[in-house]
């Protein structure tokens, strides 16, 4: 630091450096002081020396200068300065004012400091002059942010124009004023030039008695200014406080508020701050009933507070009375601490009717205050429920604490504590502090309360004096061992502690963490891997079957085989009432469970062969690893009461669909441990004659081609079992068989959790309990493992141990469901331990009839909910004999109606009305007998698309009955549901589902014998890319997801079968395969992508012609993104082309597709408007004609690029034929190929692999850019490939068939002009298009063996003679193999390849040929025999 007493010589040589730019600046014209100037040269006389340096300083522009302070105080001499690196300090003596006017105005004339950030004044006594000045620097000085007045006097018109020049800067960021009287005036300036000042963000007063008045102003000013980010006021009136936070509460501004104010003591005291960061206003200070009051009003539609802290403040009942509506009406405030404000009981039942329709507070604080049990009543009150029924009024205040010293409870008080820990479904934190009211009886009723508590988590007793004695340590013990959830209970400063006694509650506690430290280390996957493992004890037997097949009678003649019944006689008289029953009941899926000697459990399950209920056949299928075998029905006669027989094709078609049916869910497992076990059975053979010798050959025949057909799919008995249904003997076989298979199914099939065998005794142990009720609560579930199942209940007081045991016991009933023993969906809120009851439930919602109610939609097939209700609990509470107990009872209507939902049986009209009409699938018509049309009306300018999804394997696999209803109620759940419908409407009938979405309208429909695949058909005066984008986004991936398990395939058909919405059994020969489609178009020359047609077959019905034959051009099937897929993967091929050939790329240029706005509006009835309308229409003609332009050209450009490749393709092949005439002068041809015979045809090698058998050499005609397979070669075969042949070969193999296989890829063997450069090999290369060989290097991936998928690496940086080493190992090797073969010579290789050595006459070379080129070429050849 320097100072007046710096050294004098090294001032002097800084002085002397300065003083001449100094006076250059201010005489050039840097000062506006016309004065200054004058006076410049007289500066070192006239100006002490001492403040020379500062004035230098000030006027040369230092740019390191930031902070300049000017102190008017200095007492000894007249004037003194201190400079840093980056400040300056001048001292003056009161006596030396005109020296700071002086630097004032120096500082004033040049306004260059750029750099200069902070101005401060102390002790200043400002008059005009000098505020003139400071204006000045403030408008000059731009870069000045902060600006600081202490211990200043101003009169009333330097206030007025400092005002005036903060009003007008729109630079300076801080305003300090300290201890410099101001005044209310100053205060009511200053805040009216901050009502327009945008740029100031800090504003502090201290010590200033602005007033209660001044504050009023500066409140007004916060109103109106939203850019302070910082005000500050230290006053001592702390009534100041009220109006400055009011105002900014009011306004919600986002600003930090820090007020101050000192006593009579001159104790600095902080009245309150408000912290926007963390959005916590604290009132430290007491302030007046009208300034709090005014605070709570401010607060009413305050959103920037969340957390209010007036602990320690006195509050009366009539600030509670205020407060009261900002409960009610404020939605962001969390937490509110009024511990120790001396409430009473008035202020707190205003609280607490706040509290009635708050729905934001989650932290309540009254501890300490002075009300008593009427007011702790009122406040419990919105958080308890004197009811099940009942709502708990708020449900968001998660913490509570009440109680002090001068608190009294008391019997009011305590009830309503019990009241509120029994019932409370939100607090997680409850405390009573420093309570001498509640006795230890009472505090043992609280801990007692907190048994069947699920929700508290913390509990505070901390202080009272009722917390003592045995009975209090036991009841806490108790509750501990109990209650799970409760993680901690602070008892400090009770007696309790005090005498030792709760330390043994703090060794539970921490034992409690530590296992749910351990049950954090668990993870999902290990949620039943350490409980034991048995062999499942039960096994399913599915009977399946059409209708009349007799698989009741059947179920009952194998019950009573396995396990005889000891009352033949009561057995005999219910058999007898069997008929009366079947009367009255409708046929449903029945289950019968029955035990054989081996105390194995076996479960029938009848599935009815009703048509209506096959929907419901999916969701009672096995999952995997379950114990189960399948008995497919069929009965020999067509109807129970004739004997007119079936014939062959009617069983085999009963058969089949059972077959398919059981594949197809079967792929549904997710780890399929082993094949379904299929055993078929031919009822009624009672009635067939005898002496025919059994049954017919056609039928054995057909049987016969079944088990070829689906063998490897399922597993086959051998045997076919013809029974008599009614005979015991006849079916005793058939029982033996399926006792035997059970057992031997259950020693396959993937072990089960001992725990499952284990529930399913306590579930029936509950049934017996609850008078056999066939349903249970999820809550029951819970409740029932929490007691009776140790390792599902909740061992941990946090809540990772409840989810995990929540995990654990969903789980374990999903195991259940999966071995048959309860019906149990992740969507249920129940869990159905009668089967057979909840299979009678909804086979009698399928079948029932409300088409013909009143409040039925025939158009949309929607019924109001609440009159399917009615309908529900009028048919379910009929009581039919043997049906069981009442569902109504058990499962009410508006529960069946959601689980329908959540397993998507039905659906709701509008998903978001909980009385919305409902749809149910399985009860509509079947409409496809209806006249079918499109709802549009046909013009011209709509387009018609069409897509197929089919089983890929649909011999062995369909579309289930249940997938159809499914798919219904999942695409109108999500079009219907969805934010953005577009005016969608939708509709339906059995198997077809109708959608009017963005005015595209769409038909699905469900279509194939038994169902294998799905037509989506569409229209609209769109294009038919954005109809296919809608399929592609919505309904195609709807469709795929409830089938992930099949795997379809996509068709093309064909639009003239859309456009008249052809019958399904028309349009089955119109459909194109899509990818074959873009394959086609792969392998045309790129000039016939764009007028590729494909056509169509005709289609005929008794010599009637249906659809005539005709073609689409592929651009018209296909969308504009899968016409572009096409022709980049066209450019993709001939870049690995390129690649290979290495072929320097060009820049193509660019060909962006324009597209134009569609014609929107209506055409005017004037000339104008025709003229208008026919100018668009010209104009979207001139957008499609240059779009198609675009695509043309794209396409020219492809065919440019495609004839280069195929050139320089030419030339490499070339060269492998000539590539070396000095080898032995071409004794041998040079282009050979390896064929395999497999199932009657020959298959092309690509690669070589050490240890081939029975392949065929054979030669290609070499005549360039000509070259061909030729026909009749006889070839030499080659037994086994060795490792040496590979070595010898594999260049070779690589390089050539590289070639080959890419010229395939890309049509060069269609190419114009170069048809036969590349060799037609026929069926030899059929198979290479849809090879994985074709789309890598010539089959790189399966040379590994021999080492070729790194030679394939290391080809590009190879040299030209490691190449020609590797075609002259290979033609050697054909040599010496031609030579064993005694085929050296010109004349065998004539006989066997058909190949002639000729020379071309323009240059010399050797080339083999065929005996076409021979003559056809004689011109240019001349042969030249070995």
């Amino acid at each position: 630091m320097k100072n007046n007493s710096i050294n004098q010589s090294k001032f002097q040589k800084w002085k002397k450096g300065i003083q001449n730019s100094f006076k250059e600046n201010c005489i050039n014209g840097v000062s506006s002081s016309p004065s200054l100037k004058k006076e410049m040269s007289a500066t070192t006389d006239e100006f002490p020396q001492d403040l020379q340096w500062p004035l230098q300083l000030i006027s040369s522009s230092t740019p390191d200068l930031q902070t300049i302070s000017f102190f008017l105080s200095q007492p000894s001499s007249a004037a003194s300065f201190q400079e840093t690196d980056k400040s300056l300090t001048v001292n003056i003596a009161p006596s030396a004012a005109a020296l700071f006017s002086e630097l004032l105005s120096a500082l004033a004339s040049n306004g260059g400091h750029s750099s200069l950030t902070n101005v401060e004044f102390h002790l200043v006594e400002w008059d005009d002059l000098k505020m003139k000045d400071l204006r000045t620097i403030l408008e000059t000085n731009p870069s000045i942010k902060q600006l600081t007045f202490k211990r200043n006097k101003f009169s009333p018109e330097c206030l007025s124009e400092l005002s005036e020049a903060v009003r007008r800067n729109d630079s300076i960021k801080e305003i300090t004023v300290a201890e410099s009287g101001i005044g209310t005036g100053g205060a009511a300036l200053l805040a009216s030039a901050l009502k327009e000042n945008r740029s100031l963000e800090e504003f502090q007063v201290w010590e200033d008695s602005i007033g209660l008045k001044g504050a009023e102003e500066l409140a007004k000013m916060i109103e109106v200014n939203s850019t302070l980010k910082l005000l500050t006021v230290f006053d001592s009136n702390p009534a100041t406080a009220a109006p400055l936070i009011s105002a900014a509460l009011a306004r919600n501004r986002a600003m930090e508020v820090h007020i101050w104010t000192s006593d009579r003591d001159q104790k600095t005291s902080k009245v309150l701050e408000f912290m926007p960061g963390n959005s916590t206003l604290r009132v430290y200070y007491n302030l007046d009933i009208s300034g709090a009051c005014r605070l709570a009003c401010s607060m009413a539609w305050n959103s920037t507070v969340r957390s209010l802290d007036m602990a320690g403040v006195k509050l009366k009942s009539k600030w509670a009375k205020e407060f009261r509506w900002v409960l009610e009406q404020n939605h962001t405030l969390k937490e509110l601490r009024l511990s120790n404000t001396s409430l009473k009981n008035k202020a707190a039942v205003y609280i607490a009717a706040g509290l009635f329709k708050n729905q934001s507070l989650e932290k309540l604080y009254l501890d300490r205050n002075l009300f008593g049990g009427v007011a702790v009543e009122h406040l419990l009150c919105p958080l308890s429920r004197f009811s099940a029924v009942q709502k708990q009024a708020n449900t968001t205040l998660k913490s509570i604490t009440f109680g002090g010293a001068k608190a009294k409870i008391g019997r009011d008080g305590l009830a309503a504590i019990l009241q509120m820990l029994t019932g409370n479904q939100s607090v997680i934190y409850f405390g009573i502090y420093d309570d001498r009211s509640l006795k230890p009886d009472d505090i043992v009723r609280i801990f007692k309360s907190l048994e069947t508590n699920p929700v508290l988590r913390r509990l505070s007793l901390q202080g009272c004096k009722g917390v003592q004695g045995d009975a209090v340590l036991q009841a806490v013990i108790e509750t501990l061992n109990s209650n799970p959830w409760i993680e901690d209970i602070d008892l400090s400063r009770t007696p309790l502690q005090a005498s030792g006694q709760a330390d043994g509650i703090n060794r539970i506690l921490c034992l409690n963490e530590r296992t749910r430290e351990e049950a954090e280390v668990e993870t999902d996957t290990d949620l039943l891997e350490n409980t034991q493992t048995t062999a499942p004890k039960s096994c399913r037997v599915f009977l399946c079957g059409q209708e009349h097949a007799g698989k009741g009678t059947l179920c009952n003649a194998i019950s009573q085989n396995i396990s005889p019944s000891k009352l033949p006689y009561l057995d005999h008289l219910r058999n007898l009432t069997n008929p009366v029953e079947q009367a009255v009941r409708a046929p449903a899926i029945k289950i019968k469970a029955i035990k054989d000697e081996e105390n194995t459990k076996i479960t029938i399950w009848n599935l009815a062969g009703q048509h209506e209920l096959y929907s419901l056949h999916n969701l009672m299928f096995p999952g995997h690893g379950s114990a189960s075998i399948f008995l497919i029905i069929s009965s020999l006669f067509r109807k129970p009461g004739n004997r007119e027989p079936k014939t062959s094709g009617e069983i085999e078609e009963d058969l089949q669909y059972w077959l398919r049916f059981i594949i197809s869910n079967s792929r549904r497992a997710v780890q399929q441990c082993m094949l379904p076990n299929i055993t078929i059975v031919l009822t009624h053979h009672d009635r067939i004659n005898q002496q025919a010798g059994g049954l017919p050959e056609a039928t054995v025949s057909s049987l016969q081609k079944l088990r070829e057909k689906f063998q490897g799919f399922v597993e086959f008995y051998p045997i076919v079992f013809t029974v008599d249904a009614r005979s015991s003997a006849s079916v005793s076989k058939l029982s033996h068989h399926v006792r035997k298979t059970c057992r031997t199914i259950l020693q396959r099939v993937p072990r089960v959790y001992q725990l499952c065998n284990d529930l399913v005794d306590i579930l029936s142990d509950w049934r017996l309990e609850n008078h056999n009720r066939p349903a249970m609560k999820w809550k029951e579930f819970e409740e029932l493992c929490q007691v009776r199942v140790p390792f599902l209940r909740v061992r941990s007081r946090h809540d990772n141990s409840k989810d995990k045991a929540e995990s654990r016991r969903r789980a374990v009933a999903s195991s259940l469901h999966h071995i048959g023993e309860v019906i149990y969906f992740d969507e249920m809120g129940s869990l159905i331990l009668d089967c057979e009851w909840f299979c009678d439930i909804l086979g009698q919602i399928t079948r029932l009839d409300i088409r013909s109610k009143k409040s039925f939609d025939e158009k949309t097939g929607f019924i109001s909910r609440k009159y399917f209700e009615k309908i529900l609990i009028g048919s379910l509470q009929s009581h039919i004999p043997g049906r069981g107990s009442n569902v109504v009872e058990n499962l009410e209507p508006d529960e069946i109606i959601r689980t329908m939902l959540k397993l998507e049986l039905c659906c709701a009209q509008d998903p978001s009305d909980s009385n919305s009409p409902l749809l149910i699938p399985s009860i509509l018509e079947d409409g496809r007998w209806k006249l079918q049309r499109w709802q549009q009306v046909i013009s011209p300018n709509i387009h018609f698309v069409g897509r197929r999804l089919q089983c890929d394997d649909s011999s062995h696999m369909l579309l289930t009955p249940g997938f159809f209803p499914r798919l219904q109620v999942s695409l109108h759940n999500k079009i219907m549901g969805s934010k953005n419908q577009h005016g969608a409407s939708y509709s339906l009938e059995k198997y077809l589902i109708l959608i009017n979405i963005n005015g595209i309208h769409v038909r699905v429909e469900l279509g194939g014998q038994l169902g294998y695949y799905i037509d989506v058909l569409a229209c609209s005066t769109k294009g038919p890319t954005e109809m296919l984008r809608l399929f592609q986004q919505l309904i195609i991936p709807a469709i795929q997801s409830l089938c992930h398990e099949i795997a379809l395939t996509e068709y093309v058909v064909r639009s003239e079968c859309v456009k008249n919405l052809t019958p399904p059994r028309y349009r089955r020969s119109q459909c194109a395969h899509l990818q074959r489609l873009k394959q086609a178009l792969l392998s045309v020359p790129a000039e016939s992508i764009y007028d590729y047609q494909h056509t169509w077959d005709t289609v005929t019905d008794s010599g009637n012609t249906i659809i005539s034959p005709g073609f689409d051009f592929a651009r018209d099937l296909l969308s504009d993104d899968d016409f572009r897929e096409v022709l980049h993967s066209r450019y993709h091929d001939l870049y690995n082309l390129a690649m290979e050939l290495q072929v320097p790329e060009e820049n193509n240029p660019d060909h962006p597709s324009s597209s134009g706005d569609e014609i929107t509006g209506s055409v005017e009835p004037t000339f104008a408007g025709i003229a208008k309308g026919v100018e668009a229409v010209l104009h979207r003609l001139k957008i499609i004609e240059q779009e198609i332009r675009d695509v043309k050209q794209e396409i020219q450009g492809l065919r440019y690029y495609e004839h280069r490749l195929l050139i320089e393709l030419h030339h490499k092949v070339n060269y492998l034929v000539n590539y070396n005439i000095q080898v032995e002068e071409r004794k041998v041809p040079n282009m050979f190929y390896f064929v395999t015979t497999e199932n009657y045809s020959r298959r092309l090698i690509t690669s070589m692999v050490s240890g081939m058998t029975a392949l065929r050499l054979h030669m290609l005609c070499e005549y360039r850019r000509e070259m061909h397979v030729v026909e009749g070669q006889t070839g030499c075969e080659l037994m086994q490939v060795n490792n040496i042949t590979v070595k010898c070969l594999a260049p070779y193999m690589k390089s050539f068939m590289k070639l080959l296989t890419f010229a395939l890829k890309i049509g060069a063997h269609l190419a114009a002009g170069m048809g036969e450069m590349i060799p037609d090999l026929g069926r030899e290369v059929a198979h290479l298009i849809n090879s994985p060989a074709l789309y890598g290097a010539a089959g790189a991936a399966a040379l590994g063996a021999a080492g070729v998928a790194a030679a394939v690496n290391r080809n590009r940086d190879r040299s030209p003679r490691d190449v020609e080493q590797d075609h002259r190992a290979a033609q050697q090797w054909v040599m010496d193999f031609l030579r064993d073969q005694r085929c050296s010579t010109g004349k065998d290789i004539a006989e066997k390849f058909g190949l002639w050595r000729v020379r071309y006459r323009d240059d010399g070379q050797i080339a083999w040929v065929c005996r076409w080129h021979m003559h056809a070429r004689a011109y240019e050849i001349m042969e030249v025999p070995i």
